[in-house]
């Protein structure tokens, strides 16, 4: 289940500390779940944000799951690690050490530019601190991203010694069928490596790429519930269990009593003040996602630009005498451009932060030429490091004129290992927090979150965050008519922590396939007593 990321493909913010309390001996009671996602992602950047301690979250989170004997999941990011930009090779290592303390069990390491030299070291490290290190293959649709790439992708992360892999379908735009071709090769050649697959529902491919990966062989399934499962976010584990029991594989049944009161406490969560932060556009499905190629997790934030250029580059075309483009008109040439310059670009997976570097490039196009400038005029220093290798090597090959706009701004391209670039710091933040009389916590959990999340951690201690936060949702709550609610922590809660990534429970439900009583052709490559199937 994948409880964290069901809330950050909804809006900003994460239930609280108390709140994750609250729900988790609930989604136990389910009965279904073999695996949660508890943390990882922007999760502990957004409690930092809404001026409370991750820590705390991650901890209260895990602990029932740990308890239960169900499986704690993380995302993250490689080399970018929790965060949107490089992290030095002593901070990833710190993490794996403070998540496994903090009781995560298994992490989800993945590249946007799915550069193996981003995630091997994660895997070794992971491994070091006593974690499962899941290698994750990014998934989309290009010409440079068929079945034969993933399929040489996934043995280059096995021999890295990853002990899973992960089909991540951030956009939900993988083709069934190649899904299915990927992991029956990949279960013919590994048949103990677990395969999880992970796919959101905007486009409308993911319900029939599970089942086509289950027949392949695939172990685990992402679901999330009511109510926000579907729309650009994930199926819902009803649906799915169902079509898994139909198609032949033994699944676990769903405590609906619990399942209902999950989503009863999770609609508790969006009136209590989740919701302000969550565009209504995010629970409706569209195909337009197709031919772009943006993953539904960041939908929120798109509408939020977007919403903010809109009438900038009206005002431009009012100025020209030109006719004024609808919020709809202006999403749909924003589409069209991040397909028309995502091959020029090198075809990074949309994936964060990349889809976020070409959906940036691509609306700054859109206001250049509202303002009759050139494309490619206004890309920021992010995009340009990911354009010149420093993030890692691009899957594809840049567009000439992309190549000749660095050579005239006097840019050099960087083919050696990126992290190279980014030299260690814990030394410079240990003796920081010193000076400072800032306690490192439990397992160095405050010196890793300085380190990750300088700027935001800094203005969490100082209490701007909480500040800023309570601002912005008083403003909020005027415009609806509300006024701001008094928290009521649970009794043993310390202080309340904003999750915001956290609430997507990566729900694995456990299926395992049915023994000879079926007929054999209808899941031929799934032998009877070896399968397991899980969400």
């Amino acid at each position: 289940m994948v409880y964290r990321d069901m809330w950050q493909s909804s809006g900003r913010y994460v239930p609280r500390k108390d709140q994750l309390a609250k729900v988790a001996p609930v989604i136990i009671d389910m009965g279904c779940f073999d695996r949660v996602e508890t943390n990882g992602g922007a999760s502990e950047q957004v409690n930092l944000l809404y001026g409370e301690n991750p820590n705390h979250a991650v901890r209260t989170f895990c602990k029932p799951f740990n308890e239960a004997g169900i499986k704690t999941h993380m995302l993250d990011r490689g080399l970018n690690a929790l965060r949107m930009n490089p992290v030095p090779a002593d901070v990833r290592q710190l993490m794996y050490k403070v998540k496994h303390a903090q009781g995560t069990d298994i992490t989800r390491i993945f590249c946007g530019l799915n550069d193996p030299r981003n995630i091997i070291p994660s895997i070794k490290w992971a491994k070091e601190a006593g974690m499962t290190a899941q290698a994750t293959m990014c998934i989309t649709y290009s010409k440079v991203h068929n079945a034969e790439y993933y399929i040489n992708l996934a043995e280059q992360l096995i021999e890295g010694g990853a002990q899973e892999i992960c089909l991540k379908d951030m956009a939900g735009i993988g083709r069934p069928h190649m899904l299915g071709v990927i992991v029956a090769a990949i279960k013919e050649k590994h048949p103990d490596i677990i395969i999880q697959y992970h796919g959101h529902t905007g486009p409308g491919f993911s319900v029939a790429s599970m089942l086509e990966i289950a027949k392949a062989g695939g172990d685990v399934f992402d679901v999330a519930i009511e109510p926000l499962s579907w729309g650009k976010v994930h199926p819902d584990v009803i649906t799915i269990q169902a079509m898994m029991k139909d198609a032949g594989f033994l699944v676990k049944d769903i405590n609906m009593k619990a399942y209902m009161e999950a989503r009863k406490l999770t609609q508790e969560f969006i009136d209590d003040f989740l919701g302000y932060w969550i565009d209504p556009k995010n629970a409706l499905m569209t195909s337009l996602l197709v031919g772009c190629g943006l993953p539904g997790g960041m939908m929120g934030s798109l509408m939020a630009d977007l919403k903010g250029m809109h009438a900038a580059i009206n005002a431009n075309l009012r100025k020209k005498g030109e006719k004024e483009l609808s919020e709809d008109e202006l999403l749909v040439q924003l589409f069209d451009e991040v397909q028309r310059i995502w091959p020029m670009l090198g075809t990074p997976c949309l994936v964060t932060p990349f889809s976020q570097y070409v959906k940036n490039a691509a609306l700054m196009n859109l206001f250049s030429r509202s303002m009759g400038e050139k494309d490619f005029t206004r890309m920021d220093p992010a995009m340009w490091g990911m354009i010149l290798g420093k993030s890692g090597k691009l899957p594809g090959k840049l567009a000439p004129e992309i190549v000749k706009l660095a050579k005239e701004k006097g840019y050099e391209f960087y083919t050696d290992d990126p992290q190279k670039l980014y030299p260690n710091v814990l030394p410079q933040y240990i003796k920081e927090m010193k000076e400072l009389g800032w306690d490192r916590g439990p397992d160095d959990e405050e010196l890793f979150e300085f380190a990750m999340h300088d700027k935001q951690y800094r203005e969490y201690k100082s209490g701007l965050a909480k500040e800023q936060f309570n601002k912005d949702l008083a403003e909020r709550m005027a415009k609806a008519g509300k006024t701001m609610p008094q928290p009521q922590p649970a009794a043993n809660a310390q202080q309340p922590t904003a999750d915001n990534d956290l609430a997507a429970v990566a729900m694995a439900l456990h299926m395992a396939s049915k023994p000879a009583t079926r007929p054999a052709a209808t899941l031929p490559v799934i032998r009877p007593t070896q399968w397991k199937r899980h969400f």
